[in-house]
């Protein structure tokens, strides 16, 4: 296989404000995830990784018709065991340099976001959605079953949501999906891209170290019994004055207060 250039499948761009966007390019409409497309993801997300003045990545595909639609499923059908497993942990690693990113990551999600896609923005920090978003895990209806981040399902929604959603492939709107707390806002379509780059510049706008410290912890409270987490936090709190962050901050606000009254 020919090694393909960043540009052949990400566009990759950075504002004054330290918010990246990561776009899928040339991967078809319904940018689906295959594998020249998963290797040079990752690729992308390594390099954004080292830009110093990166505050907040936004995760997106080319066009408004899907985010991700799925994985490919022309190169899957001719998988043997070998194939499928090398596949699926490529996958899997690409969702997990989202995940542990040390910057809060937002998925816009414009319409359709299906299996391994759904499974992508899963892996996400923020989901915001349009009304015309449509998601779900249909792979069961292909034959395989819904693995690696579809995992996150019963802690996001709960036991009996996920049970619903992974077996019986259904398509949830967004509204519903709102409502089952799959995704965290749902915006008209011509208001999409305006709040998605308001909660970027929001989050821009706080302690890079702080952001990192809470989405550390946030990875932690998954796996951690709660007493543990919460005994922890006594010292995460301590330790976060040593950055200066509060101290800019609270003493920012503070003036301000000062002003206004």
């Amino acid at each position: 296989m020919t090694e393909a250039n960043m540009s052949d499948h990400a566009d990759l761009t950075i504002d004054n404000h330290g918010v990246a966007t990561l776009k899928i390019v040339n991967a078809g409409s319904l940018n689906i995830l295959g594998t020249p497309v998963i290797a040079i993801l990752r690729r992308a997300l390594a390099q954004v990784k080292t830009r110093p003045e990166l505050r907040v990545l936004v995760l997106r595909g080319e066009g408004d018709k899907a985010f991700v639609a799925g994985a490919d499923i022309k190169e899957m059908a001719s998988f043997d065991v070998d194939r499928a497993r090398a596949f699926i942990d490529g996958l899997r690693l690409l969702c997990e340099d989202v995940r542990q990113l040390p910057v809060p990551v937002i998925a816009r999600i414009p319409g359709w976001c299906l299996g391994g896609g759904l499974e992508f923005a899963l892996a996400c920090d923020l989901r915001i959605a349009s009304t015309h978003a449509k998601l779900g895990m249909p792979e069961v209806k292909v034959g395989i079953p819904s693995i690696i981040h579809a995992a996150l399902l019963p802690r996001l929604v709960g036991q009996a949501r996920a049970d619903w959603i992974l077996l019986t492939g259904e398509v949830i709107e967004a509204q519903e999906a709102l409502a089952q707390g799959l995704v965290h806002r749902v915006m008209p379509a011509e208001q999409l891209d305006e709040e998605v780059t308001r909660v970027a510049r929001l989050l821009a706008e706080f302690g890079p170290v702080v952001l990192a410290q809470q989405k550390r912890l946030l990875r932690q409270w998954e796996k951690e019994p709660l007493d543990t987490s919460i005994q922890n936090g006594v010292e995460e709190f301590a330790q976060a004055f040593l950055t200066g962050e509060p101290q800019r901050y609270m003493n920012e606000f503070l003036q301000a207060k000062t002003k206004k009254d």
